[in-house]
């Protein structure tokens, strides 16, 4: 199945949803372009600030702004609003849990940049810190109804957003899911639980689309909402299943597999859980494509561990949509 790109979703959304939001205001931290922000500081100049490359600072501007009554939205590169800013994050914004948006663009390896770019323990760093939400965008869809979704809560919300061009998955018009897990296939008498977060989410649809696993009984799942975690709705898809597969673009550890781990050690179910992403490694300056190839949780990465689980073989070699690194969409060029 051929899934329809949109291009800057982002860009084109927050102008709108902007319109009508006076208290609602833009920072960015030099990268303005890079992160679609540069649509909102044309159309709105009052109400962007740029912040320069000083991120630390911009975060405790951010705060003080949210005390005085305003709601900032951050742009700038993941790796920046999380690693880079954390002590800021803790003591200016999540403690007083005032209502900063940090929007962390080119999470994980949907860079080429290098280590010092990809952002592969954000969620571990951000889910940790008490009065923190935190989203995961796996579509254009879920990237306009991300800014709704933010918009009510009261607290600060950490958002892996996707920028350039992006496919969509689900309806447009499909609110966000804060509270349950979006299926994405759900075969009768299935054993095995597929659960993607963003970018894996497009692999993961490709994976079971295969012909070694068309006729398989399975479950695929997205989750979008890491914390607070959809435990409920996690729970409803147990019955029968025997293995959980979880494909994520971050480290194994402190992600999304983690978050699974914990779950089902908490309830004391007897489930195996198999974690695809990064295992305890560093990325390098490569494509999207490449690394998430090379790091095995592409759609021939899940395939495999979905064959693996079920001692299926004449698995791989799977058809990938491939963006081009560098674009006027700048979908993944700095």
């Amino acid at each position: 199945m051929s899934l329809p790109v949109i291009k800057r979703p982002h860009y084109h959304h927050l102008i709108k949803w902007m319109a009508d939001k006076p208290q609602h205001i833009v920072m960015t931290a030099d990268l303005t372009g890079s992160c679609e922000a540069d649509g909102f500081r044309d159309t709105y100049p009052e109400r962007y600030f740029s912040m320069g490359m000083a991120e630390q600072n911009m975060i405790s501007a951010a705060g003080a702004m949210a005390r005085e009554g305003f709601i900032p939205y951050l742009h700038t590169f993941a790796v920046f609003l999380t690693r880079r800013v954390f002590d800021q994050v803790a003591m200016s914004v999540a403690y007083p849990n005032v209502p900063v948006r940090l929007m962390g663009f080119l999470p994980g390896i949907t860079t080429p940049g290098g280590v010092t770019h990809q952002a592969i323990d954000d969620i571990a760093l951000m889910r940790v810190l008490p009065n923190m939400t935190v989203l995961d965008c796996a579509d254009a869809t879920q990237v306009e109804a991300v800014l709704d979704a933010a918009n009510t809560i009261e607290g600060p919300v950490y958002i892996r957003m996707l920028r350039g061009e992006v496919v969509r998955i689900f309806p447009e018009g499909a609110p966000f899911p804060l509270h349950s897990l979006p299926i994405l296939r759900r075969d009768p008498g299935a054993q095995i639980l597929l659960l993607t977060e963003g970018i894996c989410t497009e692999y993961g649809i490709t994976a079971t689309q295969s012909a070694s696993l068309k006729d398989v009984p399975l479950i695929h799942a997205n989750v979008a909402a890491l914390k607070p975690f959809p435990e409920d709705a996690l729970l409803e898809l147990l019955a029968g299943i025997t293995d959980i597969v979880v494909a994520e673009n971050h480290s194994v550890i402190g992600g999304l597999g983690s978050i699974v781990c914990e779950v089902i050690a908490s309830r004391g179910l007897p489930l195996r859980v198999h974690r695809l992403g990064l295992q305890d490694v560093y990325a390098h300056g490569a494509s999207r494509a490449y690394l998430a190839h090379e790091l095995g949780f592409d759609a021939d990465g899940i395939e495999k561990a979905l064959c693996d689980t079920l001692s299926k073989t004449a698995c791989g070699g799977l058809d990938m949509r491939v963006e081009a690194v560098h674009s006027d969409a700048k979908a993944e060029g700095l």
